[in-house]
């Protein structure tokens, strides 16, 4: 499955450029599930990404004084300036990159599903993600703090897919779509409500 996650993401990339093809200037000024960007800013930073390879990232992240965020606000800034239909015309014609920042593929699996949700849930738009390459991003979360602390916020709890045959972890269950569960170990609190289970309270009382 590792060689083909990057046809996942550009086929991730291509059917999220396609649900954004026609939305009016309020939409993309929609609050996203990042609590600091709206629509537009989360398509710039998908972007960003596509476009980015490790030397333009510690280029960049020096530049920013190794400030993580001010680093992602940076490159936001950059690519989303002239607006959001540029930023998606660069965005379809950055579809087939397979150029990334330093660190694990799955990262960028993660980042394709996560980011694609936190655009479409505040638009009212559905998308059906390839169940097998979300459990593989739950997986990597489970193990990695890289960025968004995923192991620390699932630690002790078991998450089990009620879409795929898929679980991880050990102790007080928590189940749902998978993709629920993605986001949950992602931080996004609005997905608690479509899981349930024991360890739900955990998951809501842990940053």
């Amino acid at each position: 499955m590792a060689d083909s996650i990057w046809p996942t993401i550009h086929a991730e990339r291509q059917a999220l450029a396609d649900d954004l093809s026609n939305l009016s200037a309020q939409q993309w000024a929609t609050q996203s599930l990042c609590s600091e960007w709206d629509v537009h800013q989360v398509l710039a930073h998908l972007l960003s990404a596509a476009k980015m390879t490790p030397p333009k990232f510690f280029a960049n992240f020096a530049a920013a004084g190794f400030n993580f965020d001010k680093f992602a606000a940076k490159q936001v800034a950059v690519e989303g300036t002239d607006g959001p239909a540029a930023t998606l015309v660069a965005f379809r014609t950055a579809q087939q990159r397979e150029t990334a920042p330093p660190g694990p593929k799955d990262t960028w699996l993660g980042e394709a599903f996560v980011h694609g949700e936190d655009i479409r849930r505040p638009l009212g738009i559905p998308h059906s993600y390839p169940l097998p390459y979300v459990a593989r991003a739950i997986a990597f979360y489970a193990k990695s703090n890289a960025i968004i602390g995923g192991r620390n916020r699932i630690a002790g709890l078991t998450l089990k897919a009620t879409d795929t045959d898929f679980s991880v972890g050990s102790g007080p269950l928590v189940e749902g779509p998978a993709i629920s569960l993605l986001l949950a170990a992602s931080g996004r609190k609005s997905a608690l409500q479509e899981l349930s289970g024991p360890g739900v309270r955990t998951l809501q009382e842990r940053p």
